[in-house]
């Protein structure tokens, strides 16, 4: 079998099947283990698939989605939101530096923040705009490049921006949330402002609704174990619950 063939019939068999094994596809292809982790490193870089713990998953499905807008996602599951904003803020003290995202959760916690002593970095438009009320809460925005459906700066000069800073904690939300795969967003320029975010901050909290658990999204953010704290919402699965406890990630339900 030509080079060009075993690539043509991994990506046959990771679509068909939506994901396999190394080692099964060591077996079909009859070439060693080594090989086939060669070629799935190829064909993630051509963007044909995804590589995974011990194998590969198929993207068939899984194009570059553009953002919902933020008026839609305003109101989607917008009450769980607004309890998961409420207990964020409780572990916020004054004089903390602290960055938002772009996320309606963060807006919904910007709206409700006190006026006290505290430093606010962030690429929203919506939560820079929100606290410019509050006399004492210091807000420093990214700057970059606008991502007009979710009101966020994004790009280059958002994300050198913040090698300039360091805060105590990160709240931030997602577009997904997988026990095996991690955090994900929606597309790459999401994606890599929130790394950015999490490399930046002492504690990365995640404010994630029951509703993205399970997903996966089209680009990773982080893994699940650079996450100090998730905040969620009761209606998390008990068995998902279950697996985060048994990991010792904090979790804690509104």
């Amino acid at each position: 079998m030509l080079v060009a063939e075993r690539y043509e019939k991994i990506v046959q068999q990771v679509n068909e099947r939506g994901s396999i094994r190394v080692s099964e596809l060591s077996e079909l292809c009859q070439v060693t283990e080594e090989t086939i982790r060669r070629d799935l490193d190829r064909l993630e870089q051509a963007g044909r698939l995804r590589r995974s713990h011990g194998g590969a998953v198929s993207v068939k499905d899984q194009q570059q989605q553009p953002e919902t807008p933020y008026t839609e996602r305003e109101i989607i599951h917008a009450e769980e939101k607004k309890r998961i904003a409420e207990e964020a803020i409780k572990w916020i003290q004054p004089k903390d530096r602290i960055l938002l995202d772009a996320s309606t959760t963060a807006w919904y916690m910007a709206s409700m923040l006190p006026d006290f002593q505290l430093t606010v970095l962030t690429n929203s438009i919506r939560v820079a705009t929100e606290l410019s009320s509050r006399e004492k809460v210091e807000v420093i925005s990214t700057g970059g490049l606008l991502a007009q459906r979710s009101l966020s700066f994004v790009g280059p000069l958002a994300e050198r921006s913040l090698d300039a800073y360091h805060v105590d904690k990160l709240f931030f939300s997602c577009k997904g949330v997988h026990l095996e795969r991690g955090i994900s967003e929606s597309n790459e320029l999401q994606s890599r402002i929130k790394q950015k975010m999490a490399g930046i901050a002492d504690q990365v909290i995640l404010l994630a609704d029951s509703s993205k658990f399970g997903i996966q999204a089209f680009t990773h953010v982080v893994d699940l174990q650079q996450v100090d704290a998730i905040i969620t919402d009761r209606r998390i699965a008990p068995d998902v619950l279950n697996q985060l406890t048994e990991r010792n990630i904090p979790i804690t339900t509104v």
